[in-house]
């Protein structure tokens, strides 16, 4: 597809998905399908694209949409999110992104429906909470709050999406406070992938942070399952870690 598509009508919308598509199968393979498989335990939809490949078909398709109002932009993130192909859903994640000059409160909506709705496996949490997510709740702080509601979820991926949310932020050394109170909710959770989640989030934050986040894991490392505690202190200083992964005497 060449020169500036037309997003705003069905046929120009449904032309863009399935040029976007036809690129998808043509850089697909067997090897890379099966390879993409082992790294999830649930059931994945994979058309089989490496990962360079895929960043280079979305770069390409979004030259031919950049042009477009933002919510025309939107909707076709929300097409592809809905035929739930992976690869689909990370171009969905890279284009929600690449407009984050353009966000307003009133796209948190949006994202959170994403979440909710469309988000079943560690990577597509991942990919959508650490930059689009993230990026909109630095924006705009005032949806910390609903990233609590998150980790109250009866949904892993959502109890996820809390702690990786913050990922970014937390690079920058902001929300501490917000990143120990959803460490706090999570901090007994049995899912490995809400474990993995908040212990990701603490051991980013522990980068500007290093004494507070040492001091939480110390107060709570008795509970603290050892796959959260062991991401947590993976960044500290080796007298740290050792302290951290000392059992308390009886």
């Amino acid at each position: 597809m060449t020169g500036h598509a037309d997003g705003s009508s069905k046929a120009g919308k449904n032309a863009i998905l399935a040029s976007v598509r036809r690129d998808l199968k043509r850089n697909a393979t067997r090897k890379a399908r099966e390879s993409g498989r082992t790294f999830f335990k649930e059931e994945v939809t994979l058309y089989g694209v490496t990962a360079a490949r895929l960043r280079t078909v979305s770069k390409k398709h979004f030259k031919t949409i950049e042009h477009l109002p933002k919510k025309d932009i939107l909707a076709l993130c929300e097409d592809l999110w809905q035929a739930k192909y992976l690869e689909e859903g990370f171009i969905a994640c890279e284009w929600s992104y690449a407009i984050r000059k353009s966000y307003i409160p009133a796209d948190f909506k949006v994202f959170e429906r994403w979440v909710h709705r469309y988000v079943n496996n560690w990577a597509s949490c991942d990919s959508l909470c650490n930059h689009t997510v993230g990026t909109l709740i630095e924006m705009y702080p005032e949806f910390l709050p609903k990233l609590k509601t998150w980790a109250l979820s009866r949904n892993r991926w959502v109890r996820r999406a809390s702690a990786v949310s913050l990922i970014v932020p937390a690079r920058k050394g902001l929300f501490l406070k917000e990143i120990l109170e959803i460490a706090d909710i999570l901090l007994e959770d049995k899912d490995d992938m809400a474990q993995t989640g908040y212990g990701w989030m603490l051991k980013v934050a522990s980068k500007p942070h290093l004494q507070e986040v040492f001091d939480y894991v110390q107060r709570n490392k008795a509970v603290m399952p050892r796959t959260a505690l062991r991401y947590a202190i993976e960044l500290m200083p080796a007298d740290m870690r050792r302290a951290a992964m000392a059992r308390e005497r009886e």
